[in-house]
């Protein structure tokens, strides 16, 4: 990994677009590039690679995930639109919302350069990878459609690298762009690597068969076309390579990166120096404000992102300690907001203000509790790195997502030989320690997903938003007295679209007022 990563610097594209229209920095320069060496085919894609995993910037995660009953935007004063809009009240000039759409549709466009380039290779020198490396921009590709669909619902999609041919496509439905991207998962599958991400040794984490088949069964999930959800996650379970990572605290830090459960993950890397090149993703953003490290010196968090009091009441209810108290990082101003609620007076002795690892929380201003999913603990800090999660892997998409998939889907109607409703749910059960249920229908299905994927990538709002419980998610928690109950309806599922985009495209403006 640390031989790609060092590639990856050299031919990363940087910041992101003040316009749509405006040529991608950084681009590999053809006048330079002999198209005849054969093995430099994987440099393009090896750029793709790096757009996809450096051009997630630390707001666009957490402007996704917001919105949901599992999780709130801690603090008020800075940053402001972004707590509203966890309240569901929207800004269409909020700096955010433009960022994340630039981010987004910037790699996109990457996506198709590194095509570009791939094919010139291909026509150079006639290497036979090149299918398979064009195959893992599309599933990139799909990836971030999705994204841009579930947050703002109808949207572009683009069909050349020039973003200024986006002035001349016409808005796609919602629907219209999960089925583009069902299909599209159609194409590439036939030419993916058969293994493991973590198995790959040209790009180890990166895309496979079965990340393509998974993005399929999710984009499906919201067209309701169940059987195709379970034909995917079938494929992906009767393969046999997928196991859930046993150790669910150690799942969302070092020792857990490139499991046989992750189908989708962010690779970055200090190389273990403490000085010198590094990628990283920042994110501070998820972390307390104020606390005591086990490893002196090593910084603390923004406290921008914070576990809902819903959710750690919910999972109090069920007993479920090895998911609640690796998803959540308690101060005691918490534990004691906790406690204010009679009949959650008494906590077991697990719940403190010290993580497993010997990190102290300690109260601070924005929040009450902080996202352990986020947390990497300071003596697994690299020694001279002491930024928060410093080096740490993000995942997008795991092999627990694809088991309860796999269980809505067939408690939907669908059919499949490869694992019943209940076991699918028992799998992802077992390994928190809970005992089996039977008989599992869409409530213990929803339920499931609530406890396992809070705090990750939205999951939660989503789910709520295609089964209509609105109720779920106009829910009360911290600063009810100043703000009032949070209202939710059916014309809050999208965000507005950025007043900036909307400047630039006119047939997204107009789209946007019919």
């Amino acid at each position: 990994m640390k031989k790609l990563a060092l590639i990856l610097i050299v031919f990363s594209a940087v910041a992101c677009h003040d316009n749509l229209d405006e040529p991608f920095e950084n681009r590999v320069p053809t006048e330079d590039v002999d198209y005849t060496v054969s093995q430099d085919m994987i440099l393009p894609l090896y750029g793709a690679y790096s757009e996809f995993y450096m051009q997630r910037g630390w707001e666009g995660i957490p402007l996704m995930s917001v919105r949901g009953d599992d999780v709130n935007a801690g603090g008020y004063g800075d940053q402001q639109p972004f707590f509203m809009t966890d309240r569901y009240v929207y800004d269409q000039g909020y700096w955010m919302y433009n960022s994340l759409w630039q981010l987004e549709y910037t790699t996109i466009f990457r996506m198709f350069d590194a095509v570009e380039q791939i094919e010139l290779y291909r026509e150079g020198s006639g290497n036979p990878n090149a299918d398979q490396y064009i195959a893992e921009t599309k599933v990139i590709k799909g990836w971030l459609l999705r994204n841009l669909a579930l947050t703002w619902g109808d949207i572009l999609i683009p069909e050349t690298s020039d973003p200024a041919d986006m002035l001349l496509t016409d808005v796609s439905s919602y629907s219209e762009v999960m089925q583009y991207v069902s299909d599209l998962m159609d194409e590439a599958i036939p030419d993916l690597p058969d293994m493991l991400p973590s198995d790959r040794s040209d790009i180890p984490g990166g895309v496979t068969r079965y990340t393509a088949l998974a993005i399929k069964a999710m984009v499906n999930l919201e067209l309701k076309e169940y059987q195709k959800v379970a034909d995917a996650t079938s494929q992906i379970i009767g393969s046999g390579k997928f196991e859930l990572y046993d150790d669910y605290y150690n799942l969302f830090k070092k020792p857990g990166e490139l499991s046989s459960e992750n189908l989708l993950e962010l690779q970055f890397s200090d190389y273990n120096q403490s000085t010198g090149p590094q990628e990283t993703y920042l994110f501070g953003f998820y972390g307390p404000q104020n606390w005591t490290p086990e490893i002196e010196g090593a910084q603390p968090g923004w406290g921008f992102y914070e576990p809902s009091l819903k959710w750690i009441k919910f999972m109090l209810d069920r007993n479920d300690q090895a998911r609640l108290q690796t998803s959540v990082l308690f101060t005691n101003k918490g534990i004691n907001e906790i406690k204010a609620d009679p009949a959650y007076a008494t906590l077991p002795a697990w719940i403190n203000n010290t993580t497993p690892s010997g990190d102290v929380i300690e109260d601070y201003p924005r929040a009450n509790f902080a996202s352990g999913k986020h947390y990497l603990p300071t003596e697994q800090l690299t020694p001279g790195r002491n930024d928060y999660g410093n080096g740490k892997n993000y995942t997008l998409l795991r092999y627990a997502e694809v088991l309860l998939i796999h269980a809505e889907a067939i408690v939907n109607g669908a059919s499949s030989s490869a694992m019943t409703a209940d076991a699918a749910v028992n799998e992802v059960r077992r390994r928190a320690g809970l005992d089996a249920i039977s008989g599992v229908g869409i409530q213990e299905v929803l339920d499931e997903k609530f406890a396992e994927l809070a705090m990750e990538h939205g999951a939660r709002f989503f789910d709520m938003v295609r089964y209509n419980m609105y109720d779920e998610l106009s829910y009360s928690d911290r600063y009810d007295d100043s703000d009032g109950v949070r209202s939710f309806n059916a014309d809050k599922v999208f965000l507005p679209y950025p007043l900036a985009q909307m400047d630039q495209l006119p047939n997204l403006k107009a789209h946007a007022n019919n």
